[in-house]
C-alpha cells in the first residue's frame, strides 16, 4: 500500500485474498500508514494480522525483493502518483517500489490501483510506460450498473476486480450479465 487515499481498496484486496487462501506479503508505505489511520480508523497492527507476512519498507533484502522468490504478482492498492511515477523510471529506493521493479522484471502481473483524478499530462505518460513495461493499471473506477448503495458496496466490488486482474475468481464480484 502506498498513501493514496482509498485506503480501504488495499484492506478489502487483503481480505479477500486471506478468505481465498492466497499466500500475502505487506509492505506500507509511511504515508500509507497515516492514510490508513485517517481513512479507516485501522493502525499498521490491524493490516499486519490480514497479511501472511510483513515486510517493513526499508527492508531493502526482503525475500520478496528478488526475482528467485515466486510470486503469483503484486498489487498496490492504493498506489500514489509518487509510488507510481518511482516504479516507471527504477527508482528502487525502498522496498515497495524495488518488489515491484522485480515483478515487471520478471513478467509477472503488477496491478496498480492508481489514485488520482484530475490526471495531467504526466501522469499518462508514466501510465502509458508503465503499460509498456507490462503493468496493469487500474484505477478503482466504480461500476454504477450494480447500482453500489454504500461505499462498502464500491470498494468490494473495486476488490473484487482486482482478484479478476490477478486470475482469481471471487464470487462476490458482481457480473455485468446484459440488460
Amino acid at each position: 500500500m502506498s498513501g493514496a487515499s482509498g485506503a480501504a481498496y488495499g484492506v478489502r484486496v487483503l481480505e479477500k485474498l486471506r478468505s481465498a487462501g492466497v499466500e500475502t506479503h505487506l509492505v506500507v508505505s509511511r504515508p500509507a500508514e497515516k492514510t490508513l489511520h485517517h481513512e479507516t480508523g485501522l493502525l499498521l497492527k490491524d493490516l499486519k494480522e490480514l497479511a501472511s507476512e510483513y515486510h517493513p519498507i526499508e527492508e531493502i533484502g526482503a525475500s520478496i525483493a528478488s526475482g528467485s522468490f515466486l510470486t503469483d504478482g503484486m498489487v498496490i492498492a492504493p498506489c500514489s502518483v509518487n509510488t507510481m511515477s518511482a516504479i516507471a523510471h527504477g527508482l528502487t529506493a525502498n522496498l515497495l517500489v524495488r518488489a515491484a521493479d522485480v515483478t515487471l522484471k520478471e513478467r509477472r502481473p503488477l496491478v496498480l490501483m492508481v489514485r488520482e483524478s484530475p490526471l495531467h499530462l504526466g501522469h499518462l505518460r508514466t501510465m502509458v510506460a508503465l503499460a509498456e513495461l507490462g503493468a496493469v493499471i487500474a484505477p478503482p473506477m466504480p461500476d454504477f450498473y450494480n447500482r453500489p448503495e454504500r461505499v462498502a458496496d464500491i470498494v468490494e466490488q473495486g476488490a473484487g476486480r482486482i482478484l479478476d486482474l490477478l486470475g482469481l475468481n471471487d464470487e462476490a464480484t458482481k457480473r455485468w450479465s446484459g440488460i
